[in-house]
């Protein structure tokens, strides 16, 4: 099992998730590596959370890990998370967490 990607309000409420079963996103975020120091911080097995003032900096990475999208499955997954985290930057208390396995 993969990542499940959440959009959470600050009660942690999941407003929105985008799931990873087949792992894409760990395959994306080890051809990153080294390439964006914050993608590094996604801690694969526990959860990680970004609020909105994160948001802007995370996009910008986001862009690199989605330069690495080498299928239009990986590519939809990125574009997925990419919304979820745009959303995420529009308003307070929401937050972008990812639940590692």
């Amino acid at each position: 099992m993969g990542f499940a990607i959440n959009l959470e309000n600050e009660r942690g409420e999941i407003l929105v998730t985008v799931s990873d079963p087949t792992n894409l996103l760990h395959r994306l975020l080890e051809r990153s590596s080294g390439l964006e120091p914050m993608l590094e911080e996604i801690d694969w097995y526990g959860d990680t959370v970004f609020n909105r003032l994160q948001i802007p900096r995370f996009l910008s990475n986001w862009e690199t890990l989605a330069s690495q999208a080498q299928n239009p499955n990986e590519l939809e997954m990125v574009n997925h998370v990419k919304a979820l985290a745009i959303r995420c930057g529009e308003s307070v208390h929401l937050y972008l967490k990812f639940v590692g396995e």
